[in-house]
């Protein structure tokens, strides 16, 4: 249903990425780590849906991995969830898609800065969506209502905000002071 409401800006969109995009993308972590990094099924991807692509480590969960495209370069970080969850019974904000949500769907989640900062254990952390989907949350399409009557600008925006807050948080990963 949301697919019928979505505008394909190229500004909005995570253009497809292989294997190698992906691992080459990394910047707080060691060539090893990236090695490692188990990669969602790439061909089972719908890419015009995205923002980024976010995923969580099966073998490990509390890794996850983000990556978006930044211009013409493809710009990935490594994700720590915290074990602490949130309080049960209240409402939790994610702070990319800003979309509230029961607090077992939203968790902190850290990341080492890029570099020596990050060697040096200086870390970045937001609360962000427990499955890293927030460019599927933000195309819900609302119900038409005076004041936003248009669910396709409403989506767009949701995508721009967000596409700001993944470019903001993974540029503050990659400040080295």
């Amino acid at each position: 249903m949301y697919a019928q409401f979505h505008r394909q800006r190229p500004e909005e969109i995570v253009k497809p990425l292989s294997e190698t995009d992906i691992r080459d993308s990394f910047v707080n972590a060691t060539r090893g780590e990236i090695e490692r990094i188990p990669l969602p099924g790439l061909h089972e991807v719908l890419w015009d849906s995205r923002e980024y692509l976010g995923w969580r480590d099966p073998q490990a969960r509390q890794r996850g991995y983000l990556v978006h495209w930044s211009g013409d370069t493809p710009v990935g970080i490594v994700l720590r969830a915290s074990e602490v969850a949130l309080s049960h019974g209240i409402s939790a904000m994610c702070a990319l898609c800003r979309t509230a949500q029961p607090s077992h769907q939203v968790t902190m989640f850290s990341a080492p800065r890029a570099g020596e900062a990050g060697r040096n254990g200086n870390t970045v952390g937001t609360y962000i969506c427990d499955d890293l989907a927030c460019s599927m949350i933000i195309r819900i399409a609302p119900a038409a209502q005076p004041m936003h009557p248009d669910p396709a600008e409403v989506i767009s925006s949701r995508a721009e905000g967000l596409l700001g807050r993944v470019n903001a948080f993974t540029a503050d990963i990659m400040r080295t002071a």
